[in-house]
């Protein structure tokens, strides 16, 4: 039964949430051409092959919130405006070229009346290039405060909703604004985007849906998409009831970016574990294939803004305020944290590890002092509340066991703070620890970096001399974005006071060669790792994900949020009946190859012998004088035997053709192979497999196939990978091949494949003089692939004077060395009924045929 999550995402467009004020107009096309508005850019098919040329390329930025600063005056009656000069969004421009537009699309931090939109609307894109999402006050909290804040933020930060005070547990409601919410920045994309041209790039998990919407609008579009919050591991991510759905809003981008190695994995264990993907390395980039197309993975951490942060280090306010700072403080170690109030920041740990230091170094009470900055709360829920009063009840037990008079051990500045307060207190700060039990990418450590580096002013500010080493130490959390990039930094599990206080006390301890060491290695890949090099290199991957886009023809399937593009050969396309019955029936010597499973058997049927109208349908085709028959399996001679004893003359080629007769009378021709190999092999394979629990090992006369289908996924794809390297090693100077396929790994004798069978009876029908005119193969699998080469190659070094018709057809859509393609088996016994019914003799069965796949006679 169909889960309700995968329901039409046009059924939820009819709900009543969808039910608002909409922009009075269309957004007017962005100017690309001088005297030419570019209306003609924009396509009205899902294809987009109609594209006008002259477009411009851009850079369209997709978030949840644009770079803006808003404020109406109620006396004037006037909206004012501002960049954010402190936005992500805005500072990662400077990883492009000067001559690229970039457009931003999001939402304001500030509502405005339907009335005003579409001013504000016009305004903002003609003086500050972003187009607003003015999403309804009922889908904005539902969206932002309900799914993404409530539901997908504990879970990214593995906070699992295991009873109600615990966390809020999924609401269908709240998924529904969040698809509406997406539907809606997805039209504002629309509106400006050249589709042929332009590169979006979606930000964040706030909009993990709305690739899937622009994807079905313009099958070929550009799409980026980066995340900032950790993703899941799987077993956290499978709880979510819409895991599918966002999945699969995600592959639809055309290059996927995470901070660390260890979100990616997450996500593409997700994606093997939930969907049956499989990824490999692509010289040296991670794919994934979908349909067609390569999803690309990209793995790189953001970084800072070195101008703008090295702005305010040199501002006089900052100069002054370090000055008091490090007065202050004179004589004492300043440890800092800066940190959002929230759970996942942990804060309250960081606090109980700073009070172990002092209960266990005495020596420090009174030398070392705890500067603890609090950002303000970006939501205000009761987990907020009560991190809250447990970080001011610690601070407030350590100030009274260890403080005096005039010395506070703990510092909490819960105000907003200045960025140039911030940067006063970086410059001083001994050491800075971050100790985030779950966080996405941190960018404290970077800041305290550059600020450690210092400027002439600031070293002159602080009596420091200007050719003095610079030192700086840092703790980390081993469970935030930026700890793998440090190298230099003590990295720390938060749930470990103890280990914690000891990261601090080695830290402020260690001699300063030590520090000046760790510092100048942070610092050379802080500022050469900035937040331009980071959008830089996101582009030029999405660009290189994006070059083969019309290379290939698009269509879209699916419905709802499951929409997907298949991406396929330009020459690839579905066989027709009428075509193929119109070629069968005007030729005289044809020669049809079938594979077994998932080609005339169903993959998924539990019962793998054959059905009395497939046996029908092969006994009427091999009994036509015309034809020469051949079912080439993987499956043993016996079973095949026995399945297709009524058929008797049918060819049958099994073992992937190591075993192949003619007919039923006609006795069984093999290749002469040396097998010992077998007894190196077994022994091997069988290791492994009690190593491995749900696999399996197939025993068959010329080979043995290791499955792994019913194992864990990412352990059975592990040990399958083990196995092909210990098996090639083992059996390297033996006659045998090691190849693995989709949750197998085969072991059989060389120059065994299922293309030497169709070379083999294709050569023996031009050496008889009965050279074929009509070819037809149809395979669902890679090994079919061989087949689907071989005859090509064979019929072209041929000296037969008329090429026949050759109809390579593989099942299900998908890339292949076939012209065609089916889609199911189904199909395949359409097909073949079409065919049977057009043979001479007529089976006696005619009339059934017809009544079960049409007349096509």
């Amino acid at each position: 039964m169909a889960s309700r999550s995968s329901a039409n995402f046009f059924d939820l467009a009819s709900e009543d949430i969808l039910d608002i004020h909409q922009t009075p107009r269309a957004l007017p096309r962005m100017m690309t051409v001088p005297g030419i508005i570019s209306d003609g850019c924009r396509s009205n098919d899902g294809d987009s092959d109609s594209m006008s040329s002259a477009c411009h390329e851009r850079k369209i930025i997709v978030a949840n919130m644009l770079p803006l600063h808003a404020q109406r005056d109620t006396t004037a009656e006037k909206w004012w405006f501002s960049l954010d000069e402190d936005s992500l969004l805005l500072q990662l421009k400077d990883g492009f070229s000067p001559e690229t537009e970039v457009i931003y699309v999001g939402s304001l931090k500030v509502d405005v009346e339907p009335s005003e939109q579409e001013e504000v609307t016009q305004r903002l894109l003609e003086e500050y290039k972003c187009v607003p999402t003015f999403l309804p006050c009922e889908i904005q909290e539902k969206f932002y405060h309900g799914f993404c804040k409530q539901q997908l933020w504990p879970l990214f930060h593995y906070m699992l909703p295991m009873c109600p005070d615990h966390a809020d547990r999924f609401d269908r409601q709240l998924w529904q604004a969040y698809v509406s919410a997406n539907k809606i920045f997805a039209d504002k994309v629309m509106e400006v985007v050249n589709p042929e041209d332009d590169y979006i790039w979606v930000q964040d998990y706030h909009l993990m849906v709305l690739p899937t919407f622009l994807r079905k609008r313009y099958h070929r579009v550009k799409l980026g998409f980066f995340l900032h919050s950790p993703f899941p591991s799987s077993e956290i991510y499978r709880t979510l009831p819409v895991r599918d759905e966002i999945l699969k809003g995600l592959l639809n981008c055309d290059l996927i970016g995470f901070h660390t190695f260890d979100y990616a994995r997450h996500f593409l264990s997700c994606c093997s574990r939930m969907l049956g993907l499989d990824y490999e390395s692509k010289r040296g980039h991670i794919g994934l294939d979908y349909f067609g197309r390569t999803v690309y993975i990209k793995i790189l951490p953001v970084g800072i803004h070195m101008g703008r942060l090295e702005s305010v280090l040199n501002r006089s306010s900052t100069f002054a305020k370090a000055k008091e700072v490090q007065e202050q403080f004179k004589g004492k170690k300043v440890i800092l944290g800066v940190d959002d109030m929230d759970i996942f920041k942990g804060i309250s740990l960081k606090l109980l590890a700073f009070e172990h230091l002092l209960q266990q170094q005495e020596d420090l009470q009174g030398k070392l002092v705890l500067v603890q900055i609090v950002n303000p709360a970006r939501s205000s829920g009761k987990d907020v509340q009560e991190a809250k009063r447990e970080t001011y009840s610690t601070a407030e037990r350590i100030n009274e066991i260890y403080g005096t008079s005039n010395y506070e051990p703990v510092i909490l500045i819960d105000r907003p703070v200045a960025r140039y307060e911030k940067t006063a207190y970086y410059a001083v700060a001994e050491c800075c620890i971050v100790n985030a039990v779950r966080d996405g990418m941190n960018l404290v450590p970077y800041k305290y970096i550059v600020c450690r580096q210092g400027s002439p002013g600031m070293d002159e500010a602080m009596g420091i001399k200007a050719d003095s080493p610079r030192t700086s130490m840092l703790v980390v959390s081993e469970f935030i974005g930026c700890s793998p990039s440090l190298s230099g930094a003590i990295r720390v599990n938060p749930w470990d006071i103890e280990a914690v206080a000891e990261a601090l006390n080695v830290a402020i301890t260690m001699t300063n060669s030590e520090k000046e060491l760790r510092h100048e290695k942070h610092h050379r890949y802080v500022s050469s790792h900035d937040v331009a090099y980071w959008a830089r290199s996101f582009m030029q991957d999405l660009e290189r994900a994006c070059q083969d886009h019309y290379s290939k023809r698009c269509w879209g399937i699916g419905l709802g949020l499951g929409f997907r593009v298949i991406a396929l050969s330009p020459s690839f396309r579905k066989l027709s009946l009428d075509h193929i019955v119109s070629s069968y029936r005007r030729t005289q010597r044809r020669a049809i190859f079938l594979d077994y499973d998932g080609t005339v058997v169903p993959q998924s049927c539990m019962v793998k012998a054959p059905s009395t109208e497939v046996i029908s349908l092969l006994k009427a085709l091999s009994n036509d004088p015309k034809n020469t028959v051949y079912i080439v399996s993987g499956r043993g001679r016996t079973s095949l035997c026995e399945w297709l004893a009524p058929c008797e003359r049918l060819g049958i080629a099994a073992e992937h053709g190591y075993f192949i007769r003619d007919c039923k009378t006609s006795e069984w021709d093999h290749l002469d192979s040396d097998l010992e190999w077998k007894e190196i092999a077994e022994p091997v394979m069988q290791l492994y497999t009690e190593a491995t629990d749900g696999s399996y090992i197939e025993s068959k006369e010329s080979a043995f196939v290791w499955h792994h289908y019913d194992a864990d996924p990412d352990f059975g794809s592990c040990q399958a990978k083990e196995l092909l390297d210990h098996l090639e090693s083992v059996l390297a100077n033996e006659p045998a091949v090691v190849k693995r396929g989709q949750h197998i790994v085969e072991v059989k004798p060389q120059g065994v494949t299922k293309g030497l069978v169709a070379a083999k009876v294709l050569s023996m029908m031009v050496d008889g003089g009965k050279p074929p005119d009509f070819v037809m193969c149809i395979g669902d699998d890679r090994s079919d692939e061989d087949m689907f080469e071989s005859i090509l190659s064979t019929i072209s070094s041929s000296s037969v004077t008329a090429a026949p018709d050759i109809f390579a057809c593989t099942v299900g859509q998908k890339p292949s060395k076939a012209k065609y393609y089916l889609d199911d088996t189904a199909d395949v016994l359409k097909l073949l009924g079409g065919l049977a019914s057009a043979s001479n003799p007529k089976p006696i069965d005619t009339a059934q045929f017809q009544l079960a796949f049409g007349s096509v006679i």
